[in-house]
């Protein structure tokens, strides 16, 4: 498309620069070169008038008339942008009187003749070429002129052609990564409106994509769970039968009902499996409240011990798309890393963002990120301090698996927020998206942060 774009605005450029150009650079040469006639033709009128009255005030003093050789002289000399010409006065006794070298190659000529009494004719000879200098001059011009406008006109083509291109590059990653499993693809608006309805239209089929996978992957947990339990008190059953049993063929059959019910648990175990991976995640509705309880239970008693507080706020009913475990503990490295190195209060909230989006945010009152540190704080194996330098590395990729970011969003003080995409307002959670399920962090290796 940009390609297009571009062949197609240089070309309209070039048609309209040769459209205009090439009869400005005509009438110019023209103008100019009717400019240096009209000159030509008013030194001859002015000759005509010097000759005239040269001749009859010299005719009032003697019997006969005729004009000065000077008047002539006159007329051969330049005055201020005019040529040197070669000039010819036709007395009316019938002698002529000349001055000037004659002009040789193209000329430009102009005779007049006086209509009263006395008759008598001049003529003026100029050269043609500084007329044709002065022509060609005008037409450089406008020639540059033109490859000027064409240069400018081929990089506005450009930015435009980029301007209407970029978009379009975004949208098809934003549908990729739609396609990929991240239901909340994030495009900024465009500016052109018809590239922001796609984009707009795409985030309204993202949202019936989300629930339908968050409604899907609920129906497989529930799914997982029923089938589990009765298999596994078949399978405790038949274990029950083989051991009190003293006959053989009771045995024999218990065992061979007990191998169909794990192949059963198997098949099924493997069904849930390919469900799993071909809706390309395991986000879900999750209740944010849930998540802020259980990190408060587990955090508060650490920030006692070491003299500070921890400050959750409600979350409002905020519900968002995401993996409950990998959330837990994503916030749960978010606070021991700012236990660690932060300072004064630590709070954790949740607030609105743009386009449909939620920021979990934990912030303290510490000084903050290091500015040399600030670009590469969630880089692998960095750290300020004597961790690994993975912590935030990881839980960064646990909330790009969402479909989220992990952001510092502030360096003084701190502010680390992770950008999930929030539940539609459209839709009723309680009927269409699944509840997300309890949250508990126990028994897991935490993930250890830095700053």
């Amino acid at each position: 498309m940009r390609a297009r774009v571009l062949q197609a605005t240089i070309a309209a450029v070039a048609v309209a620069v040769l459209l205009l150009g090439i009869p400005l650079a005509i009438f110019g040469a023209r103008y100019i070169y009717g400019q240096e006639v009209q000159r030509v033709e008013t030194r001859a009128q002015d000759l005509l008038a010097s000759s005239v009255n040269s001749y009859e005030r010299n005719r009032s003093a003697a019997e006969a008339g005729f004009v000065d050789q000077s008047v002539v002289d006159r007329a051969v000399q330049p005055q201020g942008n005019d040529i040197v010409a070669f000039v010819t006065v036709n007395q009316p006794n019938g002698e002529q009187l000349v001055s000037g070298e004659p002009v040789a190659g193209a000329t430009i000529d102009r005779g007049l003749t006086s209509e009263e009494q006395p008759v008598m004719g001049v003529v003026v000879s100029v050269s043609a070429w500084p007329a044709y200098i002065k022509a060609i001059n005008v037409v450089v011009l406008v020639v540059f002129g033109s490859v000027g406008a064409f240069a400018a006109g081929a990089v506005t083509a450009a930015w435009q052609a980029n301007r209407l291109a970029q978009p379009f590059v975004y949208l098809a990653a934003s549908a990729e990564q739609l396609g990929a499993g991240q239901v909340r693809p994030r495009l900024d608006p465009s500016g052109v409106e018809e590239i922001d309805l796609v984009a707009a239209e795409l985030a309204r089929s993202s949202d019936r994509l989300a629930a339908r996978l968050a409604v899907e992957r609920q129906f497989t947990s529930d799914a997982s769970h029923q089938l589990r339990t009765p298999l596994t008190a078949l399978t405790m059953r038949l274990e029950e039968i083989t051991l009190t049993s003293s006959e053989p063929e009771v045995q024999e059959e218990a065992r061979i009902s007990l191998e169909q019910v794990e192949r059963l648990v198997g098949v099924v175990d493997d069904l849930l499996a390919r469900s799993r991976r071909a809706q390309g995640g395991t986000t879900e509705s999750v209740d944010v409240a849930v998540v802020f309880l259980q990190q408060e239970e587990e955090w508060r008693e650490s920030f006692e011990r070491a003299g500070r507080h921890l400050n959750v706020e409600d979350s409002g009913g905020a519900r968002v798309l995401a993996t409950p475990g990998a959330l837990a503990q994503v916030l749960s490295t978010l606070l021991e890393n700012s236990l660690k190195h932060g300072g004064g209060t630590t709070t954790l909230r949740i607030r609105e963002g743009q386009r449909g989006a939620m920021a979990v945010e934990v912030t303290d009152e510490g000084e903050g990120v290091p500015e040399d540190m600030q670009g590469k704080i969630f880089e692998r194996g960095v750290t300020s301090g004597a961790g690994t330098g993975l912590g935030l590395a990881l839980a960064r990729d646990l909330v790009a698996a969402d479909g989220g970011n992990l952001q510092l969003t502030q360096r003084t003080p701190p502010v680390f927020s992770v950008f999930l995409s929030g539940v539609p307002k459209t839709l009723d959670p309680h009927q269409v998206l699944p509840v997300g399920s309890k949250i508990s962090t126990l028994g897991q290796k935490k993930v250890r942060g830095r700053r």
